[in-house]
């Protein structure tokens, strides 16, 4: 039971942000980049794999055989943009994102220890 709470929680955070690919007008809302500029496609490719990371995690919480992958890509996602974060000298319009993905950090543990912990 833990481990899918754990897991749609994963989820959660990696399909809010997703929804920018479905409505490409919250990129320009939510970072401030206009549609005639080149990020704005890189912005909504993000998106898209956002989605994919999210599908992954619900499919985690209902399929034990997905986990230890699905671990491995949501541990990349969450872990590799903490590091850019830091490495960029922690900006300010990234802090939400940044925070979000710290609180994801201990189901994030959780989820990796029960898939490799399980046999």
């Amino acid at each position: 039971m833990w481990e899918r709470i754990c897991w749609s929680i994963l989820a959660l955070i990696h399909l809010l942000p997703s929804i920018a690919f479905f409505v490409p007008s919250l990129i320009t809302r939510l970072y401030g980049v206009a549609a005639d500029n080149v990020n704005f496609a890189l912005l909504q490719h993000r998106a898209a794999l956002f989605c994919v990371v999210g599908i992954a995690c619900i499919w985690a919480a209902v399929d034990p055989g997905t986990r230890k992958l699905t671990f491995v890509l949501t541990a990349f996602s969450m872990i590799s943009f903490l590091v850019i974060f830091g490495i960029y000298g922690q900006p300010s319009a990234l802090r939400s994102i940044a925070f979000v993905d710290l609180i994801g950090l201990p189901f994030l543990a959780y989820v990796g220890w029960r898939a490799f912990s399980a046999s």
